[in-house]
């Protein structure tokens, strides 16, 4: 009886069945092994063998090379309707690192301690005998701990494998990878370890944007955000690849609306609103909704202003600071890589932040437009974190999430009146000024003071004139 319900645990068990039947050494490996450990649930199962990869494409029927030099195969199957991939690596020792991102040369070995040095971390670096685990082990004693692994891990603790400076000059990334598992797991990151990061962190300008942003969104989005950048900040890479988050440290806020601290503390209080799905390990925050909350706030430091001691009762004060903090998110989004599409949608939190200060005042064809924007739950989200994380007054959130709820899509998205089309057919010609006819006629309809085309033709005579 298999120990998971899960169909990535079945094929990989499957694959480690196999590959044994054959003669070789096959075990979990890595992130899937201490996920169980911690009784959390893998999104993935790899697979660790001695099998040469050519041996690996040969025992299944439908496999990928990934990394054919690297000795990692995909072994996909098909299991209730569902496609699974499994990723298989042959054991080897690395050669070089002089790129600071991948071995220039590896060496393929059949002895598994040999390919758990080169790992990563400790707590990554432990194998389970799979087979030995399905016939009812304990769990710990069915694991091939060649680096204290275990210890680490029930002392909370991530640990570079060997001499950290080594780790991290081999692989730069793995500088932000420390980071990401300390925050995600709760760990502290072992004293040489953090050494090793605060002495070489200026080498993460090494590594691509891509592949920073992305180790930077899961740091966002795995349920530990805020202790994942106080991590950051600590060891030094914070500077390094967000300067301009770093320099939210120390920029005072009014205490009146932001009792809270500075805009360092409030982002960081925003970041523990993004949660994750109990039980998984993994992701389940929208990376968009994490990156706009990360990014709200990042015009402050440019346009803070301090009180005007001219005038008794100034106080501290932000002007413009959304369309300053439009440039600088646009500048850090371009310096990362986002698609257009996420970019946009980040920008679009930064842009619209503060309107909900104004909702209950706008008039009902300017609410039902902020209303519609694209995901606008994400929207309320970071408006409801903005404001728990400051004066804690609702009000607005409250307002705009029962309008939603009231309005409806078809108020608050109707079916237009008025279209080109239809201006032309009634004797304009097409030009410029139909766009200004076109939005007169959506306001009034978002209004309610027009319902039909025939009102929403009348409207665009009074105010432009008849046509020709």
């Amino acid at each position: 009886m298999a120990r998971l319900e899960s169909s990535g645990y079945g094929a990989a068990l499957g694959i480690a069945r196999r590959l044994r039947e054959l003669g070789h050494a096959a075990y979990f490996a890595g992130g899937c092994v201490r996920d169980l450990l911690l009784g959390v649930a893998p999104h993935d199962f790899d697979v660790a063998t001695s099998a040469l990869p050519e041996v690996v494409q040969s025992a299944f029927p439908r496999t990928e090379s990934v990394g054919a030099h690297f000795g990692v195969v995909l072994v996909i199957e098909k299991i209730a309707e569902e496609r699974v991939a499994t990723e298989v690596a042959t054991f080897r020792s690395d050669g070089a690192y002089s790129d600071g991102r991948r071995p220039d040369a590896v060496r393929f070995s059949t002895d598994a301690r040999e390919d758990v040095l080169r790992r990563d971390f400790t707590v990554n670096g432990m194998l389970l005998d799979t087979l030995a685990f399905e016939q009812g082990d304990r769990i710990e004693d069915c694991v091939l701990d060649y680096v204290g692994g275990l210890s680490d891990l029930a002392a909370g603790l991530v640990r570079a494998i060997g001499d950290p400076a080594a780790r991290f000059a081999e692989d730069k990334l793995r500088m932000l990878r420390a980071v990401r598992f300390a925050a995600r797991l709760g760990f502290a990151i072992e004293t040489r370890t953090m050494g090793a990061i605060r002495a070489q962190a200026a080498g993460i300008a090494q590594v691509s944007a891509e592949r920073v942003r992305d180790e930077l969104t899961k740091i966002l989005t795995e349920g530990a955000a805020r202790r994942g950048f106080e991590l950051l900040d600590e060891c030094g890479l914070l500077r390094e690849v967000l300067p301009e988050i770093a320099r939210m440290k120390g920029v005072e806020q009014p205490p009146q609306y932001h009792p809270e601290g500075d805009v360092w503390t409030h982002t960081l209080m925003l970041l523990e609103h993004l949660a994750k799905s109990e039980g998984v390990a993994g992701a389940d925050a929208s990376e968009t909704l994490a990156w706009g909350m990360l990014l709200h706030d990042v015009g402050k430091p440019a346009t803070f202003t301090p009180p005007n001691p001219a005038k008794p009762g100034d106080r501290i004060r932000f002007n413009g600071h959304v369309e300053v903090g439009l440039a600088v998110a646009r500048t850090i989004l371009n310096r990362l890589r986002f698609s257009n599409e996420d970019a946009a949608q980040i920008l679009a939190l930064v842009q619209h932040h503060m309107q909900f200060g104004d909702v209950r005042k706008m008039k009902q064809s300017t609410l039902k437009r902020f209303l519609r924007l694209p995901k606008f739950d994400e929207h309320l989200a970071l408006h409801r974190a903005d404001a728990l994380s400051s004066h804690g007054g609702m009000d607005s959130y409250e307002f705009a999430r029962q309008q939603l709820q009231e309005l409806g899509e078809e108020q608050i998205k109707p079916k237009l009146l008025l279209t080109g089309e239809d201006l032309i057919a009634a004797g304009y010609k097409p030009g410029p000024g139909f766009k200004a006819m076109l939005l007169a006629a959506e306001d009034a309809q978002l209004e309610g003071s027009i319902a039909t085309r025939e009102e929403a033709l009348r409207l665009i005579a009074e105010r432009f004139g008849a046509a020709d």
